[in-house]
C-alpha cells in the first residue's frame, strides 16, 4: 500500500526494511551483560507436554529471555532511575522522521585500562547528521559484519558513544535514538552511563518520552539518509522491551 505523507512524498508499505534481530534459542542469538542463550522450552504439567512432536495437540512454551542482553529492544528512562518506568506507557507514538548515519569509531587509548577504546565523538556525529532537525537517529557502526548478528559481546570492551554527542542530538531535536550495539556507554564504566544519564536528563530534568533502541542490525544495503521510521515495541510493563524497528523509504512524486 501506498501511504502518502504530504502532497510529494510518500511510502510503500510493503518495503519495510527490519532492522531488528529475531530472539532464537540457539547459537545464533546474539548475547551481552554475561547472560546466558534464551530458553525455549514447552510446559510439563501433570503428564502434558507443549510439543506436537511428543504427542500433545499444541506447542505450548514457556520463554526466557532479558530484553537487555539478548537482541533488539527499547528502553525508556526507567533503566536507570529507582522507580521502574515503563516504556510501554511513556512511548506514545510509533511513527518518527530519521536518519539513517554511519561511523566509523574512533580508536582511543585508555590509559587506565591500558587498551584501546573504539569511542564515536561528537566532530565524527556532527559531520555524518546531514538533517537539520529528525525525530530519530538510526547508527550502523562499520565495519558492518554480519558477525553482529550472533556475537557474545561480554567482556569484548565494544565501541560506546562520547557523552558530549548528547547536546548535538538535542540541538537536531532528536527523541529517540538507535544503535546496532549492546550499548551507547561504555561496558565497563563503573556504573556511570554516562550518555543514559545525559540523553534522558537524569536527575535534574527528566525526559520521559525519550528511548533508546540498542542491538539492531542495518544492512549495508540500507544506505545512509532520511526514512520514517515504524518503532514497533512489545506491550511489556518494563522499562525495556523486545521492539521492531522498521525503515521505510521516502519516496517522491
Amino acid at each position: 500500500m501506498l501511504l502518502h505523507l504530504d502532497s510529494e512524498r510518500y511510502i510503500d508499505t510493503s518495503k519495510g526494511l527490519d532492522i531488528s534481530i529475531p530472539l532464537s534459542n540457539d547459537e545464533q542469538n546474539p548475547l551481552a551483560w554475561y547472560v546466558d542463550k534464551p530458553i525455549f522450552e514447552p510446559v510439563r504439567a501433570e503428564g502434558f507436554i507443549g510439543l506436537v512432536t511428543e504427542g500433545s495437540s499444541t506447542n505450548f512454551r514457556n520463554i526466557s529471555f532479558n530484553p537487555h542482553g539478548h537482541g533488539t529492544h527499547t528502553e525508556c528512562l526507567g533503566h536507570i532511575t529507582s522507580e521502574i518506568h515503563s516504556v510501554n506507557k511513556k512511548l506514545k507514538d510509533s511513527f518518527f522522521t530519521a536518519e539513517v548515519i554511519s561511523i566509523i569509531p574512533e580508536k582511543i587509548w585508555n590509559e587506565k585500562e591500558q587498551l584501546f577504546d573504539e569511542v564515536i565523538s561528537l566532530s565524527q556525529m556532527s559531520t555524518a547528521i546531514q538533517s537539520l532537525h529528525v525525530e530519530a537517529i538510526v547508527l550502523r557502526t562499520t565495519p558492518n559484519e554480519l558477525s553482529k548478528k550472533h556475537k557474545n559481546y561480554s567482556s569484548t570492551n565494544p565501541p560506546y558513544l562520547d557523552v558530549d554527542c548528547v547536546e548535538l542530538l538535542n540541538q537536531k531535536g532528536v527523541q529517540h535514538f538507535l544503535i546496532d550495539l549492546p550499548s551507547v556507554d561504555r561496558e565497563n564504566d563503573e556504573g556511570k552511563l554516562l550518555f543514559h544519564h545525559a540523553f534522558w536528563q537524569v536527575p535534574t530534568n527528566p525526559q520521559f518520552h525519550k528511548t533508546i533502541t540498542e542491538f539492531v542490525y542495518i544492512e549495508d544495503s540500507i544506505k545512509d539518509g532520511l526514512y520514517l521510521l515504524n518503532l514497533q515495541t512489545a506491550p511489556f510493563e518494563n522499562d525495556a522491551t523486545p521492539s521492531r524497528p522498521v525503515l521505510f523509504e521516502i519516496l517522491k512524486k
